[in-house]
Formats: C-alpha cells, sequence, structure tokens
C-alpha cells in the first residue's frame, strides 16, 4: 500500500526527512558530534499493542578499530552482532565482552552504555539494533565526557 507524507504519523515524517537529509543514513544521537560508528535506520514502526510506543531497528557499522562514545537509549534494545566482533559494556549487565557474529546482548531502559567497539583493529564489524522506546523519543543520547577509560 502506498502510503502519501499526508498519512504518516509525526515520527515517521520526521524520520522520511532526516533520511532524504543524510542520503539515507540516520544518526541517532542526539548532539551534533558524530561517533566514530555509522547507523543505518532499517525499519521504525508502532507497536499497535503498546499505545505510545515504536519499535526500531538501526544497522551500526563500524570499521577497524572504531568505536561509539559513552551513551544511553531512551528504552531498551536488543543487539544482534551481524559480522566481525563487538567490545561491549553496560552499566546493568556487567563487565566488558567481546561478541562475536551471531551472538547478542540486551540493554535495559535506564542502563548507560559504557563501551561499545569493534574488537579488531583490521576487519569492519556490523550489528543489528532492536529499540523499544516511546513514539518520537530520541533513540540515543551521549554521555558528559568523563576522564578515564570504564575499561
Amino acid at each position: 500500500m502506498k502510503r502519501s507524507i499526508e498519512t504518516l504519523t509525526r515520527t515517521q515524517a520526521t524520520a522520511a526527512i532526516g533520511l532524504l537529509a543524510l542520503g539515507g543514513g540516520v544518526t541517532c544521537y542526539a548532539d551534533a558530534a558524530k561517533p566514530a560508528s555509522h547507523e543505518h535506520l532499517v525499519s521504525s514502526n508502532p507497536l499497535l499493542n503498546v499505545r505510545g510506543s515504536q519499535l526500531t531497528a538501526v544497522v551500526v557499522s563500524y570499521g577497524p578499530g572504531e568505536k561509539s562514545p559513552a551513551h544511553h537509549h531512551s528504552g531498551s534494545v536488543f543487539a544482534y552482532v551481524l559480522s566481525g566482533t563487538i567490545r561491549s559494556q553496560n552499566s546493568a549487565t556487567g563487565p566488558v565482552r567481546v561478541y562475536k557474529s551471531g551472538e547478542s546482548f540486551f540493554e535495559p531502559a535506564g542502563s548507560i552504555h559504557l563501551v561499545s567497539e569493534n574488537a579488531s583493529a583490521s576487519k569492519p564489524a556490523k550489528l543489528l539494533a532492536v529499540f523499544v522506546a516511546d513514539d518520537g523519543a530520541q533513540l540515543t543520547t551521549r554521555e558528559p565526557a568523563t576522564t578515564g577509560d570504564p575499561r
């Protein structure tokens, strides 16, 4: 079914305009500083059985040695490693761990993603992040800069 811009929700229209402006890519961060990872919106749909919620899927790509700054999400996130290896640490789920292609992890709402990076200095890595958040919420917000490495 073809939809016109008039039938899109405010969130879908904003995402569509943002995608057009970015040439098909999407940055989920609330601030203007661009992280070393690259995000691509796969899908964003309202959850009809959970009024006011949105399910959004984003592929996050990391070049060799690239990483994202510490950040938090508006809702819960399920992450699945599509290729390569991802080093990750979340404030609610324990110490740094390396996840290989085919493995997954969960980030509970309200937690801080302290480490998110490609574990390889020579090969790229990708993960699929599936967000469940309030409709219209900013998906990812950078944490203020801190001194020291959380690892």
